[in-house]
């Protein structure tokens, strides 16, 4: 079976441009910030994104309670639901194939447009246990269309592009692929070039987003503390102003590149953002995590300094 044209159409609709991954605040004795959660959810639905993925590595996904998660779900899907322009995208990262299968077929039911999986990765599975694993949600949610995330510098797992295709030619809701290899470039063009042709998104902050572009991907998928800049970069692109976009991720490519040499350092520095914006009060990351030092604040405070006209008060 190959990918029906109607399938690919409706998977790019939901994810097409800058589709941010949602954080969660924390107010500072560690409790989830409920209503701080809606505001982000409102904020970047605001932005002009399409759709938004939670939970992620930027949402400290694997730091949520099964309730707390519910919760924010839901929250997620009460906002979406009342917006027919814009998508939610649920992320599944369990483990365990049956809980995976679970969760995603519960997530379909609530209202998800599609669902993100990550796939296990925990005492490095073996590749046919992966594809196993990634079929068996695949046929849960059919035909809800699914986006295979590749993060090996997070998971240390370990696909090609052979691979995903042979996965997509047996399963057509495998729509697109979340690629944050790096650099990413390579993959997402040989996703597109394949049988079936692949539809990819970038992440990773956006680190490698216009060669990302270049090479055909139909969005990226970075945090959501300063949502509005990647809206502006991604829009220079597809409005054919390549320079302008170029010129506007080099400005902030110092910044992300920085904040990317380690997960938990972009998670705190994103959340300071978020909390300097005035979008929520507290910019607590639950333990463990990265205590951002004297210098990584003033680098926060300079970002928001020289971007101050495309990111505005939040309070």
């Amino acid at each position: 079976m190959t990918a029906t044209p109607a399938l690919a159409d409706r998977a790019t609709a939901v994810v097409n441009g800058v589709s941010p991954v949602l954080e969660v605040p924390f107010s500072d004795s560690g409790d989830i910030d409920v209503d701080g959660f809606r505001r982000v959810v409102r904020y970047v639905l605001g932005t002009g994104v399409t759709s938004v993925m939670f939970p992620g590595f930027a949402s400290e996904f694997h730091k949520l309670t099964e309730g707390e998660r519910e919760v924010l779900t839901g929250v997620l899907l009460d906002e979406t639901s009342r917006r027919p322009d814009v998508s939610a995208i649920v992320a599944v990262q369990d483990h365990a194939t049956r809980l995976a299968v679970a969760r995603a077929a519960a997530a379909v039911k609530a209202g998800a447009d599609m669902v993100n999986l990550l796939p296990p990765h925990f005492l490095s599975p073996s590749r046919r246990a992966i594809v196993a694993h990634v079929s068996a949600v695949l046929d849960a949610i059919a035909p809800t269309p699914l986006v295979l995330q590749y993060a090996p510098a997070e998971t240390g797992t370990s696909l090609d592009g052979a691979t995903i295709a042979a996965i997509a030619r047996e399963h057509p809701n495998l729509a697109l692929i979340k690629v944050e290899s790096s650099p990413p470039g390579a993959l997402i063009a040989e996703l597109a070039a394949g049988d079936p042709p692949l539809a990819a998104v970038e992440g990773y902050a956006g680190v490698q987003l216009p060669d990302a572009y270049r090479r055909g991907a139909v969005g990226s998928q970075p945090g959501c503390s300063f949502t509005e800049i990647y809206v502006e970069i991604w829009r220079r692109f597809a409005t054919g102003d390549e320079a302008g976009g170029d010129e506007l991720h080099r400005r902030v490519l110092p910044y992300i590149s920085y904040w990317m040499l380690d997960t938990e350092l972009i998670v705190a520095a994103e959340k300071l953002i978020s909390a300097k914006r005035g979008l929520f009060a507290s910019a607590y990351c639950r333990e463990p995590a990265h205590r951002l030092d004297p210098e990584e604040v003033r680098m926060v405070d300079r970002f928001l300094a020289e971007f101050s006209d495309l990111l505005p008060s939040l309070a």
